[in-house]
């Protein structure tokens, strides 16, 4: 836990450091909701976090707690929202709602609507991999057991690392 504090703290000084580009961020963080409330269970379309999900939405605000989050993104399902919860009443930032089915749109609207910030998006294990491949990082798999994939881009150097947490 400690080295990846350490490796989101130097990759958040880098990432200030660097020249700002017109419509590209400083630092995107990328992760996939937390753990659903349904695993198991008949699929629901709109479940909640489970307990373990609820744990691991706070172990990420507490991971980018001081990480110079300004803005975070979110779909319009609920257990994106309650994963984004923590960090947004913990930095006192409203989330922004975006489209799950429209990823290039939301990918668009985010490099425009969000340029010179260090932003969290939090998605699905199916859009992951579009937002991604739009960076410039193509051939990503989310599994659907996968819920600890922390993905860090660096838009003005085209750097993508993945941080399990």
């Amino acid at each position: 836990m400690r080295r990846r504090g350490i490796a989101i703290a130097l990759m958040t000084m880098v990432a200030m450091t660097l020249p700002a580009r017109a419509s590209a961020q400083k630092l995107v963080f990328l992760v996939r909701h937390a753990e659903r409330a349904d695993a198991g269970a008949a699929p629901q379309t709109d479940p909640s976090l489970s307990a373990a999900g609820q744990a691991r939405a706070q172990k990420l605000a507490a991971l980018l707690a001081d990480a110079g989050v300004t803005s975070i993104v979110t779909t319009e399902f609920v257990r994106t929202q309650q994963t984004a919860e923590p960090l947004a009443t913990k930095l006192g930032v409203a989330p922004e709602t975006v489209a799950a089915g429209n990823t290039a749109g939301a990918v668009a609207a985010l490099k425009i609507s969000h340029g010179n910030e260090i932003v969290l998006v939090v998605g699905h294990s199916d859009t992951l991999p579009a937002i991604l491949k739009a960076y410039g990082k193509a051939d990503v798999t989310i599994g659907d057991n996968e819920y600890d994939n922390l993905f860090i881009i660096v838009p003005a150097t085209g750097t993508v690392s993945r941080l399990r947490y």
